[in-house]
């Protein structure tokens, strides 16, 4: 918020941490699905073939999933808090030192600069991001893989 009244030209960055951190939720709704898909109705005779063991599989998949996604989630939060703010402050000191005769802000050839340190900055910050969304991505995995551990009850 800062950062976009700061510099409103940088209101659109703001949102790419939000974008990836809803990945997440995502990743919880893929793995909702899935174990929803392996769960068994009972038999005719009324004989629950759900385990206590496909239970507690099912448990950890969705902890394993939901856990890694919130530490995903915190990390996307934080650098993207960081960066966004520095950006701002960059994006604000540039224009004052471009204002005060300092260069004007003006690259070679006469042209004016685009954001220089503060682009630099910004794929920095989408890089880290990323790289913390695959967090909840092995998470997602490794959920997937937990859940497919079954035991069936019954005659089976």
């Amino acid at each position: 918020m800062q950062s976009g009244i700061k510099s409103p030209e940088l209101v659109w960055r703001n949102l790419i941490p939000i974008v990836m951190a809803g990945v997440n939720g995502i990743y919880g709704l893929i793995t909702s699905i899935v174990i929803l898909g392996s769960i068994s109705a009972p038999v005719d005779g009324g004989y629950n073939q759900y385990s206590l063991y496909t239970g507690c599989a099912h448990l950890a998949a969705g902890l394993c999933c939901g856990l890694s996604g919130l530490g995903s989630g915190l990390c996307i939060g934080i650098a993207g808090d960081a960066a966004i703010l520095a950006c701002g402050a960059y994006s604000v000191a540039s224009k004052r030192s471009a204002g005060r005769g300092r260069g004007g802000g003006r690259a070679r050839g006469g042209e004016k600069k685009k954001g220089g340190g503060s682009e630099k900055l910004f794929v920095a910050m989408v890089l880290v991001q990323v790289f913390a969304g695959n967090i909840a991505l092995y998470g997602l995995i490794a959920s997937i893989i937990l859940s497919q551990q079954t035991y069936y009850c019954g005659g089976q």
